[in-house]
């Protein structure tokens, strides 16, 4: 018995995170040796429709299925996708079988987090994003959902492991309990002492909203930490804000009246798209929790789509090995992968292992830099949330 309920890294390597039909099924056909080769691929709609996803995963995906006897080709980490396969895996059907639980979690969560967190970015282009939802999601998930956030082009994040694994620092200054924790009337108390404490690195962001209202507090932190000020955030409750955008001008025209449009505000708590489209003229930036970290994970699901050489699928999937494209409008398009390419397409797959080895020069395709970039190259050229 583990201390905490999460299935190890072991477990998920060697095939134990798996649906026990996948036991069985490697158990039957072994006991009918048979072990046919397969062409799988990993798909969420099989036709265009327009509705584009973000790809996210990646990384842990080959991680998983590196070092199996199997071939895989797969759309680079941070590629908007609409329909055909995000992911073609080929080999003896018994070799992979097992990993399609892991596999499909890996890519699936990923992939509806960094959507979402998508969504935000084109909703504020312009703004600072920091993702703050690792409090809505199992301890173990956090990385995922940091990093599939900065995948779709957010700034930064809050949580401190999920930052060890990543290689980044996690943001983020103070919550009400500090504020709280000093009582009642002593804001005051509350920031200098947080100023006193805290690296200089860390920017002197002050949460300005715990007992008065939002102008008072904010005036009072500028007054307190003067020029040590970076900027005030608030995180007023939906229940207590009334007209959020006219509270935010207000503290905006006061700081101005009084020389400190230098102070950047920040504003948080159950935000969303919409509400960064509503804000975005009058905040520097934002932080987005559960409308990214609760996602709801892309329906993908993996199909044998060739066996022995020869087309097969079962009913409602398209049988064949297929590619997938960018077209020159910045569309969308799935044909087999033996005939051309529509004209002036960019094809979207490429290899990423052989025989289980990663290719040369493959880690590009999940570098993190490398996917923002494709991300937000991708969302332009796309129109992605073109209404915003």
């Amino acid at each position: 018995m583990t201390e905490f309920d999460i299935v190890d890294a072991d477990a998920i390597r060697d095939g134990r995170a798996t649906d026990a039909y996948f036991d069985r099924t490697e158990t039957t056909l072994a006991a009918s040796g048979r072990n046919p080769h397969v062409v799988t691929e990993v798909t969420a709609d099989q036709f265009p429709d327009g509705e584009f996803e973000l790809f996210a995963g990646l990384k842990d995906a080959v991680a998983l299925l590196e070092g199996y006897d199997v071939d895989v080709d797969t759309i680079p980490e941070g590629r908007l996708f609409d329909g055909g396969p995000v992911m073609r895996i080929e080999g003896p059907y018994r070799t992979f079988a097992r990993l399609e639980t892991s596999l499909l979690g890996f890519l699936s969560h990923a992939s509806g987090i960094a959507t979402a967190a998508l969504d935000c970015r084109v909703a504020a282009p312009d703004s600072q994003i920091l993702s703050f939802g690792a409090r809505h999601v199992h301890p173990s998930m956090t990385a995922a959902v940091e990093r599939s956030a900065l995948v779709a082009g957010f700034d930064g994040f809050s949580h401190v492991a999920a930052g060890d694994l990543i290689g980044r620092e996690a943001s983020g200054t103070m919550p009400h309990a500090l504020m709280i924790c000093f009582g009642e009337g002593e804001q005051e108390a509350a920031w200098r002492a947080f100023d006193d404490a805290v690296d200089d690195s860390v920017p002197r962001i002050a949460l300005c909203d715990t007992y008065t209202d939002e102008r008072d507090e904010v005036l009072r932190a500028v007054e307190t930490l003067g020029d040590r000020i970076d900027g005030v955030r608030l995180d007023t409750t939906g229940s207590r804000r009334g007209d959020f955008r006219h509270i935010v001008r207000e503290v905006c025209w006061e700081l101005d009246v009084r020389g400190h449009d230098d102070v950047d505000v920040y504003l948080s708590g159950g935000l969303g798209p919409d509400d960064l489209r509503r804000l975005r003229d009058v905040a520097d930036g934002f932080g987005v929790g559960g409308y990214v970290s609760n996602a709801d994970p892309v329906d993908f699901a993996l199909d044998i789509v060739s066996l022995e050489g020869s087309p097969a699928a079962k009913r409602g999937k398209l049988s064949g090995t297929k590619d997938v494209y960018r077209t020159a409008d910045g569309g969308h398009a799935v044909g087999l992968a033996d005939r051309p390419a529509p004209e002036g397409a960019e094809s979207l797959m490429e290899p990423v292992l052989r025989d289980g080895a990663l290719v040369e020069g493959a880690e590009a395709l999940f570098d993190l830099d490398a996917a923002t970039e494709r991300a937000l190259a991708d969302a332009e050229r796309a129109e992605y949330g073109s209404e915003n």
